[in-house]
């Protein structure tokens, strides 16, 4: 059992706040006394010079211009007595509001499901737990649902895995919520139909077109899920060599799944993706969503003096 108690008790407060608090010795603790108490946070002693003996029992502390807290579950304030025992401890919390979350971003898989993404404000840390929870309904009727699997492609992000409905629009927000308030994003009205994508395209190869020295061969497969799917798909390519980071986009591969890449250079390891986009979907009049780019495939075009030599392919 504590022999003293510190007031406020675990208090929230903004960023910039002050904080008077007291440490006072229970009457019935024989022989105890404020004298020598002193204030440590986080588990360093503070100045003597804020504290200061209000009566026989009790030590007050003035904090000024506080700082956020250091971690979410609050920072540590303890009353120790002369011998360094812990008298009393309380946490601070101290931070901001959550702001307004911004940038909702869902796609599906599969027609059956949605991830979202989102943006948490403008700076992001309130130096609080805060709390984010996706919300969605059906846009003309429905009650509101939360979605309940969260940060499964990074910490702002939630999965709803099935029960959506199809040729209706959905309405979508983030609420964000801790100890001292709460905030709403905009809402995000979307049908799923609009938002499919795919995985990237699986078996990509690259290799040489015979001895030209300055092409080389794409071909690659269509994504399983597409053969569940009322749609078209267009595809995307980009290309660079070896030694650099800028890459080079192919638009115009249409629904084909091979291309030949021409006007390289002789002698050069080029690394190269694919992507795929589905669209139009039993009628959707939407652009699509990308899928992300398959893993890098490398070959090599044929070096100037190669004639007609056959060369190994680098691989996948």
């Amino acid at each position: 059992m504590d022999t003293a108690v510190i007031r406020p008790q675990d208090p929230t407060l903004l960023i910039g706040s002050s904080l008077q608090a007291t440490c006072s010795i229970h009457g019935d603790t024989p022989g105890a006394t404020a004298e020598g108490l002193y204030w440590t946070l986080n588990g360093r002693r503070l100045p003597s010079e804020l504290s200061r003996l209000l009566n026989t029992s009790t030590l007050a502390l003035a904090l000024a211009n506080l700082n956020g807290s250091r971690q979410q579950s609050g920072d540590n304030l303890v009353c120790h007595a002369r011998d360094g025992s812990i008298l009393a401890g309380s946490c601070l919390y101290v931070g901001l509001p959550p702001e307004k979350p911004f940038n909702i971003s869902c796609w599906s898989r599969n027609m059956k499901d949605l991830t979202c993404r989102w943006t948490p404000g403008t700076h992001g840390e309130t130096f609080l737990h805060t709390n984010y929870s996706l919300k969605y309904k059906l846009r003309w009727y429905g009650q509101d649902n939360t979605c309940e699997e969260y940060h499964t492609v990074g910490p702002h992000s939630c999965h709803i895995p099935k029960d959506l409905a199809l040729f209706t629009p959905y309405e979508i927000w983030v609420e964000a919520t801790n100890r001292l308030g709460s905030a709403r994003s905009d809402v995000l009205t979307l049908d799923v139909l609009d938002v499919v994508t795919t995985d990237p395209p699986p078996d990509v190869h690259v290799s040489r077109v015979g001895g030209l020295e300055d092409q080389l061969s794409v071909r690659w497969v269509s994504p399983p899920a597409l053969k569940d799917f009322l749609f078209q798909a267009k595809y995307q390519i980009r290309y660079r060599v070896e030694d650099s980071v800028d890459w080079k986009v192919v638009d115009d591969v249409s629904n084909q799944t091979s291309c030949r890449l021409a006007g390289l250079k002789p002698g050069t390891v080029y690394f190269v993706q694919v992507r795929c986009n589905p669209f139009g979907i039993y009628g959707s009049k939407k652009a699509g969503i990308w899928s992300e780019w398959s893993h890098p495939t490398a070959a090599s075009t044929p070096r100037s003096d190669d004639g007609q030599r056959p060369s190994p392919h680098l691989g996948d």
